[in-house]
């Protein structure tokens, strides 16, 4: 199964990724080397949404350019709602 996130970092930017291990991802995103170029200058970051387990990768990555077409404000109600 694959998850759609979301993290906030300190700056209050949104980062938008896929994984198989939403917790480790996040994990890496604070402490590894491992983590998303974008997210390593901007730590730590919060997880504030997730999507429900998508089938495979090619799925994961139609959702996750999907929401990284959407503009900040309708993330933002994105991650208010909780809906995923």
């Amino acid at each position: 199964m694959y998850w759609v996130y979301m993290v906030r970092c300190e700056d209050d930017s949104l980062y938008t990724g896929l994984t198989t291990d939403v917790p480790r991802r996040v994990q890496a995103h604070n402490r590894e080397a491992k983590g998303a170029r974008y997210t390593r200058a901007r730590r730590p970051v919060t997880l504030v949404w997730q999507s429900e387990p998508l089938p495979d990768r090619s799925v994961a990555t139609r959702r996750e350019q999907q929401i990284k077409a959407l503009t900040r404000q309708q993330k933002l109600v994105l991650v208010a709602s909780g809906e995923a």
